[in-house]
């Protein structure tokens, strides 16, 4: 590795697996100390655990305020300091017709992921301004968020939410010389994947096979893929980038290519062209 992020402290929301755990592991890999922050305890501490004295692991839900702004301010009591914070925690949430949607599962899915993101923001924002040293924060956002039918309907909000927040919170902190910027996803093989696109959550080997085989690049993307993404926008190689929403998906929201399509009642595999 290159020390893209050498001495440097990130938050990592979510990170007990999936995309947060690729994150938090490339922070160390590239220099860096981390908050393995996640509801998940055993998990998240495992993952804390294999990182040695680089990484502490907090217990964090991101529904609960108090929660968010102690893993934080962990970051400075443990590490001395905080560079970047990755909003990452989520949810599939509810799932259905718009019409059967029950508000009690509405109101969850936006809890964990439009009101959890803006806790983190705020809270990362409060550190680093009062830190004045400037540094960067990362929401991980998806292209349900940006393209319509790639999500179920309160999901397909949040994310879409969370980028018009990378803009906002951009325009009043980079006077701060802190960046906002999103990461946006293309599906990639996870147990929150596979219970949207097979209906069961473990079956994430299945689901990989099928992400292969629809692949525009010719592969999947993987969490590892997003992952360095985040660490581009965080490091200083992302110094002038504030604000913006990075599309890691192949093209597929640009393009009329194969794409995962959301019927209403389960994710459908549609090929979507000038032929159809």
């Amino acid at each position: 590795m290159t020390g893209r992020f050498e001495g440097k402290v990130a938050v990592v929301t979510g990170a007990a697996s999936g995309i947060g755990e690729a994150t938090a592991r490339l922070v160390v890999a590239e220099g860096g100390r981390v908050v393995v922050a996640d509801v998940l305890a055993e998990r998240g501490k495992s993952v804390a655990a294999s990182l040695g004295d680089n990484a502490i692991f907090a217990r964090c839900d991101v529904t609960d305020e108090a929660s968010v702004s102690a893993a934080i301010d962990l970051a400075v009591s443990h590490f001395g300091r905080l560079d970047a914070v990755h909003a990452n925690a989520g949810i599939l949430g509810t799932a259905g017709p718009i019409s059967d949607t029950p508000m009690v599962d509405w109101d969850r899915t936006m809890a964990v992921l439009a009101r959890g993101v803006f806790m983190t923001v705020k809270h990362a924002a409060r550190v680093l301004i009062a830190q004045g040293e400037g540094g960067a924060i990362v929401m991980t956002s998806s292209i349900a968020g940006i393209q319509g039918g790639l999500g179920p309907h309160a999901y397909s909000m949040a994310k879409a939410g969370i980028i018009g927040l990378a803009k906002s919170a951009s325009a009043e902190l980079v006077r701060h010389r802190i960046r906002v910027n999103t990461v946006a996803p293309t599906a990639i093989p996870t147990a929150m994947t596979a219970h949207l696109m097979m209906g069961d959550p473990d079956l994430v080997e299945a689901t990989a096979k099928h992400l292969e085989t629809n692949a525009t690049l010719g592969r999947a993307a993987s969490a590892n893929d997003i992952a360095e993404a985040v660490l581009y926008l965080v490091s200083d190689a992302g110094s002038m980038i504030s604000g913006q929403t990075l599309a890691i998906d192949a093209g597929l929201t640009t393009s009329s290519s194969t794409a995962p399509r959301w019927s209403g009642t389960s994710m459908i595999v549609a090929r979507v062209s000038s032929d159809d």
